[in-house]
């Protein structure tokens, strides 16, 4: 489980509170700028808040013990070095938190890799590139993962490709926290979700408690930041 408590910092984010809950997949939707990625970096312990906390299974990031075997997470770009090949960049990823090589071959077939794995990952494409860093974050079999922006450089196919896995997930029971500013994407994916507009949480519930009295999730959006934030 995801808990976000209070969380401020500076500038960037007000008092920011929400729930992640296992075997649902909850989007946090806002505008590039509204805090979502300044969020999930101190969720992720790479950032550190002037108030509150962000714990996953009731504890920090940093005091997870084997974070991959808890959590996996997908930022900006596979993480990989353009010289390594896929495959060797997950063995070594394995390696520094005991898991087995055998997991690296299972989650490059999972995201549709194998034939490219000794391909350099600087070879990649965008969208194969979004694989390869979910294939990372799939390394330790987590219950929790933390995606943003993951359908970014993915095609029609591999964007539902995307869909279809990440409600897979919530069905095997993980907690899936969706980070995006495409609100069909999320209309058509999340359970529950979180709206937040410069750094501060406006609305959050399931998605049909969200959107009551519109026609869509955009619109819900739209009427929601027609109205000023209070500071």
């Amino acid at each position: 489980m995801i808990s976000i408590d209070g969380v401020t910092r500076p500038g960037i984010l007000h008092g920011v509170s929400f729930e992640a809950r296992p075997g649902r997949v909850t989007g946090f939707l806002g505008p590039n700028g509204a805090g979502k990625t300044s969020t999930v970096r101190i969720l992720l312990g790479l950032d550190r808040p002037s108030s509150g906390t962000a714990l996953i299974n009731n504890l920090p990031y940093a005091s997870l013990p084997r974070p991959l075997t808890v959590v996996g997470a997908l930022l900006d770009g596979s993480g990989a070095h353009r010289a390594r090949s896929a495959r060797a960049h997950l063995r070594w990823m394995a390696a520094s938190n005991g898991l087995s090589r055998s997991r690296v071959d299972e989650v490059l077939s999972i995201v549709g890799l194998s034939e490219d794995a000794g391909k350099r990952a600087g070879r990649f494409s965008l969208g194969m590139g979004r694989r390869l860093g979910l294939a990372a974050a799939l390394l330790g079999d987590p219950p929790v993962l933390v995606l943003d922006e993951p359908i970014n450089g993915l095609d029609p196919a591999g964007i539902r490709w995307m869909r279809t896995f990440l409600r897979q997930c919530a069905t095997e029971g993980r907690t899936v926290l969706l980070s995006s500013h495409l609100m069909t994407e999320l209309a058509s994916t999340a359970d529950d979700v979180v709206v937040i507009d410069r750094g501060r949480v406006i609305t959050r519930g399931t998605v049909a408690e969200v959107t009551a009295g519109h026609d869509s999730l955009e619109e819900a959006f739209l009427a929601l930041t027609a109205t000023p934030t209070p500071w």
